[in-house]
C-alpha cells in the first residue's frame, strides 16, 4: 500500500477513535478539585432516535439514525453501542464513572472526515485498550481517488500498521493512484 495513503488513513482514525474513548476529564472528579475545563474541540455530539444507558452492564446504547459528529468528522450508523469498565467512585454516594473499554458501531456505518476520506462497513469495533480498529461486512476505506476492500480491515493504531485480509475465495482490492506534485503537470 502506498505510504502516503496508509499514513493518512491510520492517523484518520487514530484521532476518530481516540476521541470516541473519551477524555480522561469525563470520569469522576474528586469533590476536592474542581471540574476540569474541556476544549470545545474535544465535544462530540451524538444524536439519536434512543438513548439507553445501563450502569449496572457498563453499556450505552445509542439507537436508529446515530450521527456522531465531532469537528474534524462524523460517523454515521444504525447502532453504537459503547462498552465501558466501571471505576469505584470515591464517595458512596457518587454514581460509578467509567472508562471506555470498545465502542461498536454497526449498521450501514459511514464515518466522513472533514477534510475527506470516507470509511463503510457494516460494523466497526473499536478496542480502547489494544488501540485497534476492526472494520467488517464488506469495508471500504476512500482516500480521494485511492481505495482498499476486504472482508476484514484492522488497524493497528498504536503500532501504525494495518492488515487488509478476505476469505480464501476472494482477494483483496487496492486502488492506488500515484500522488502528483503541484508544478510537475503536464
Amino acid at each position: 500500500m502506498n505510504n502516503s495513503l496508509k499514513c493518512g488513513m491510520i492517523l484518520w482514525w487514530t484521532a476518530m477513535f481516540l476521541v470516541l474513548s473519551g477524555p480522561a476529564s469525563a470520569r469522576a472528579t474528586p469533590p476536592t478539585q474542581s471540574a476540569p475545563q474541556l476544549d470545545q474541540q474535544d465535544a462530540m455530539i451524538i444524536q439519536s432516535n434512543t438513548l439507553e444507558a445501563d450502569d449496572k452492564n457498563g453499556i450505552v446504547t445509542f439507537a436508529g439514525d446515530v450521527e456522531a459528529k465531532r469537528e474534524d468528522f462524523t460517523v454515521y450508523c444504525r447502532k453504537m453501542v459503547v462498552y465501558y469498565v466501571k471505576l469505584p467512585s470515591r464517595e458512596e454516594s457518587e454514581s460509578v464513572a467509567g472508562r471506555v473499554d470498545r465502542i461498536v458501531a454497526t449498521g450501514n456505518v459511514k464515518i466522513v472526515r472533514a477534510d475527506g476520506g470516507v470509511a463503510t462497513g457494516e460494523k466497526a469495533v473499536y478496542y480502547q485498550e489494544d488501540e485497534k480498529l476492526v472494520l467488517t461486512g464488506a469495508p471500504v476505506v476512500r482516500q480521494k481517488d485511492n481505495s482498499v476492500e476486504g472482508d476484514r480491515i484492522t488497524l493497528y493504531l498504536r503500532e501504525n500498521r494495518s492488515v487488509v485480509e478476505s476469505s480464501s475465495d476472494k482477494k483483496v482490492k487496492a486502488v492506488i493512484f500515484p500522488a502528483k506534485d503541484e508544478g510537475q503537470g503536464l
